[in-house]
């Protein structure tokens, strides 16, 4: 198999949409094989079948990223499916509609978020560095958020807290493993046009609000952050780590230029 990943085995988590389908799909087409994981297998099988129809190779695994269980059980599934894990791309998360300010925010809404977005990526990492280690390196991807950076026009608190704690997570993590040729990143997308964001922003309003800010005047697309995504995972960035990779349309920089 050749392509920028050839021979290269990549777990990613919220495979089942968004930006984890898109990846999949492109990793496979540059020759990894991908093991796709969803708490939706439903959703994980659909993603596979529309990678091996292109031909590529690619395994459903069903697993809650909240569960130390289950992502114990999807890093052991890529290494008996494939002998190996390269590539580890904490990608799941939720963004609850409920979320808003620190007044408005149930603790339910709090819990369920850092559970999912921020626990989820600590659970990943504790199993799959282990198995980062055992291949001798590779690359962890940890899905933030440009409101990691900055706070969020429309108020999401719970996940804006979440994302900072992956984004400080991936820090700390890249200088731990760096003399163990594991780099690890957090990519950093902008307002997406993806299911997740277009529920949240569920009114004309909010929409508006969101895309006055982007100065590329338009919301990202998942498969914009799947080619961020296979540059932190190829060899090509061999010599990044610890970074904020930031892909958004421009949004952090408007917001820190002065008028």
């Amino acid at each position: 198999m050749t392509g920028r990943l050839a021979d290269k085995v990549a777990l990613i988590t919220g495979a089942g949409s968004g930006i984890g389908r898109e990846t999949t799909q492109l990793f496979c087409a540059e020759g990894a094989s991908v093991v796709a994981v969803d708490i939706n297998e439903e959703s994980a099988v659909e993603t596979v079948e529309i990678a091996r129809g292109a031909g590529g190779d690619a395994t459903a695994q069903k697993a809650d990223v909240s569960s130390a269980i289950d992502c114990e059980k999807m890093v052991a599934a890529a290494e008996s499916t494939y002998g190996r894990l390269n590539i580890l791309f904490n990608n799941a998360g939720i963004m609850d509609p409920s979320d808003g300010d620190s007044v408005s925010t149930t603790e339910e809404t709090w819990d369920l978020t850092m559970d999912v977005n921020a626990k989820g990526v600590f659970l990943g990492c504790k199993y799959g560095i282990p198995a980062l280690q055992r291949a001798g390196g590779g690359s962890v991807i940890n899905t933030a958020s440009f409101v990691a950076l900055m706070g969020a026009a429309t108020p999401q608190v719970a996940y804006t807290a979440s994302k900072g704690a992956v984004l400080a997570m991936t820090r700390e993590l890249a200088v731990v493993h760096a003399r163990e040729n594991i780099r690890v990143n957090a990519l950093c997308p902008g307002p997406l046009k993806t299911e997740l964001l277009m529920k949240f922003l569920d009114t004309d309003e909010k929409k508006r609000r969101r895309l006055v800010h982007i100065p590329a005047g338009r919301f990202g697309e998942a498969r914009d952050m799947a080619q961020a995504a296979l540059y932190l995972a190829s060899d090509e960035s061999l010599y990044v780590t610890g970074t904020e990779f930031v892909v958004d349309g421009g949004i952090t920089a408007a917001y820190v230029t002065p008028e």
